[in-house]
């Protein structure tokens, strides 16, 4: 049997530490979300971890400590490779070999520079290391474990490959993509079930943006909130792109229960069009630690995002309902032909009461 061979339980394992990861995704950014399982010789489980927050244990760690001495021998299998340097954290991967564990199998590499390396620093101490993405392309199986850690820490992963943050155009329509009535009415096109998930996709990212158009006819609050409607946990900072300052004082986005920036031309910079750079504003976001942003308001600032190949999914909210007239979830767009259409892959189809959400990637994958 091969070294690189993993086992059943292996596998099992690899899926695992994914679903682990992602239990970190409302709390750990601006770091990645990782998870770990530690298998003893016989393939049972004897330890469990994932990122919880910037500054707290690594996954490994966390799982080291749950599994104490039977550590040893045993198989640590990982979402993302162990890291090789010392922030906050000492290395994951020294961590690893002080525990005596002896195989290691990892999902996915770090694309991060000062953290990369572990891999390396676990074989030169002569632990065994299987490189997950080397066997993708000839294993179906290690292919699906790969894609699966790969999508739990998309966002992650995207923001370091592009060096901004990562963007979910977010928009909840009819079955005929309208996102308003024709007489402008829009609260409640989708259901209290998809409004609840909204929320809590909110609570994963660390930045909502809008459009100061969608500030003036709707006057959102863009906060976190409870299902009574009150503020909850750690909010994402506010964005309104507004190029000539026309948010009002009093708007909602401009009260205590949220940080906002009001992203003017004056501000953020101009693009060729005169209007606000959304590169600029997205560059600027990453400079400030900012990783996720949760684009939410208006059709125009959606096809601009869009245009300028600065959507990484889409989370499309679809309502059972049909109206026949009313703005549409794009407007104004430079697409003319439908061979300039921009490509979306499907990879989620979740139902939420009477709605279905759909979860698309547009561009490369991360």
């Amino acid at each position: 049997m091969s070294p690189d061979a993993l086992t059943p339980a292996e596998f099992a394992a690899l899926h695992r530490a994914a679903e682990l990861a992602e239990y970190g995704a409302a709390t750990a950014l601006p770091n990645p979300v990782v998870g770990c399982v530690l298998l003893a010789p016989g393939g049972w489980t004897v330890g469990e971890g994932y990122h919880r927050r910037p500054g707290g244990p690594h996954a490994e760690v966390a799982a080291l400590t749950a599994a104490g001495p039977l550590a040893r021998g045993g198989t640590a299998v990982v979402s993302l490779e162990p890291c090789n340097h010392t922030g906050r954290t000492g290395p994951c991967s020294q961590a690893l070999i002080a525990a005596g564990v002896s195989r290691v199998i990892v999902a996915v590499r770090d694309p991060w520079p000062p953290a990369a390396g572990g891999v390396d620093h676990l074989r030169q101490a002569g632990v065994q290391v299987v490189d997950l993405p080397s066997l993708a392309g000839q294993d179906p199986a290690a292919a699906a474990a790969v894609e699966h850690a790969q999508d739990v820490n998309r966002v992650w992963l995207a923001a370091m490959r592009h060096g901004r943050p990562f963007v979910t155009w977010k928009v909840g329509m009819t079955i005929d993509g309208r996102v308003a009535a024709a007489d402008a009415t829009s609260r409640w096109i989708t259901s209290p079930q998809s409004r609840a998930d909204v929320h809590a996709l909110r609570a994963r990212v660390d930045t909502i943006m809008v459009g100061v158009g969608t500030v003036l006819d709707d006057d959102p609050a863009l906060t976190v909130r409870d299902d009574q409607g009150e503020p909850v946990g750690r909010q994402p900072l506010r964005v309104v792109i507004d190029s000539s300052g026309r948010t009002p004082a009093q708007a909602r986005v401009l009260d205590d229960a949220a940080p906002t920036w009001l992203a003017t031309a004056e501000s953020a910079g101009t693009g060729a069009d005169g209007r606000v750079d959304l590169a600029a504003v997205l560059a600027e976001l990453w400079r400030r630690g900012r990783r996720h942003v949760l684009l939410e308001g208006g059709p125009h600032l959606a096809a601009s995002f869009l245009d300028a190949g600065l959507v990484d999914e889409v989370v499309a909210y679809v309502a059972p309902t049909l109206l026949g007239a009313g703005p549409s979830a794009l407007s104004g767009g430079a697409v003319g032909t439908l061979s300039d259409a921009h490509a979306a892959e499907l990879v989620d189809l979740t139902r939420f009461g009477p709605d279905v959400r759909l979860r698309y990637r547009i561009g490369a994958r991360a």
